[in-house]
């Protein structure tokens, strides 16, 4: 069993991709002024984009002058997003006895869902879900059953369910966004477990990994010029 507060604290709040750009760019204007070298350019890029919460990037650039903190002084917030909140549910529950269940895709997530799993499975995605309400209450029941439930990564997560022979488990429970849905997520797993895991959609991380690749080609690209330029500098001292 574990739990992570509803209202994160600043610095623990999910970056978004514009907190890493910015970092990025820091880095990229520091090489080109000679600041770093291009292996700790390659190293520093690698945790940028591998970072996940503001208090991951702020050490990056701390040697850095004029480096701005990427901490907001307060956590922002947001109008409810009427694209994703809101509608009718596609369900209020779902049973697996002897068989398994799955939520996943485009569906309305109610105010309240409840799941019970005698000797089966259940798969609850909320990635590409619509809520119903930006505050919604999950309750599992698995005997000797499991359920796997995948939270989208600017959620708010709690996890308060209790594990009997068995596991509630809750693999990372690390804040999300002060405008992303708050998800509660409580009951009882007999003999049987309960994962929850926090993953990005399938979009963002193919976006994820294009910015990695177009990060890696500019520094190909800086690296290049870098070296061209030492090397006329190099030639104009012989002549």
């Amino acid at each position: 069993m574990s739990s992570s507060p509803a209202v994160p604290e600043p610095q623990h709040m999910r970056a978004s991709d514009a907190d890493r750009e910015r970092v990025a760019n820091v880095l990229r204007e520091a090489a080109g002024d000679g600041r770093l070298t291009m292996d700790e350019l390659d190293e520093r890029l690698d945790a940028v984009y591998a970072a996940k919460t503001y208090a991951e990037l702020e050490p990056i650039t701390h040697d850095l002058p004029g480096a701005k903190s990427s901490v907001p002084a307060t956590a922002p917030s947001a109008p409810a997003d009427p694209t994703r909140f809101g509608g009718t549910p596609s369900s209020g529950g779902a049973v697996a006895i002897l068989g398994g269940f799955s939520r996943k895709g485009e569906w309305v997530v109610p105010k309240h869902f409840t799941a019970f799993m005698f000797m089966g499975g259940g798969e609850i995605d909320l990635r590409e879900a619509r809520f119903e309400d930006r505050e919604v209450n999950i309750n599992i029941v698995a005997i000797m059953g499991g359920c796997e439930i995948t939270v989208p990564e600017d959620a708010n997560v709690r996890v308060t369910g209790v594990g009997i022979m068995g596991a509630f488990e809750h693999s990372e429970p690390v804040a999300g966004n002060p405008d992303g849905p708050i998800i509660t997520i409580s009951g009882v797993a007999i003999m049987g477990g309960v994962d929850v895991k926090r993953k990005p959609t399938l979009q963002a991380a193919r976006e994820a990994r294009q910015r990695r690749l177009d990060a890696r080609r500019e520094y190909r690209e800086l690296r290049r010029d870098l070296r061209h330029g030492s090397r006329d500098y190099r030639n104009g001292e012989l002549d």
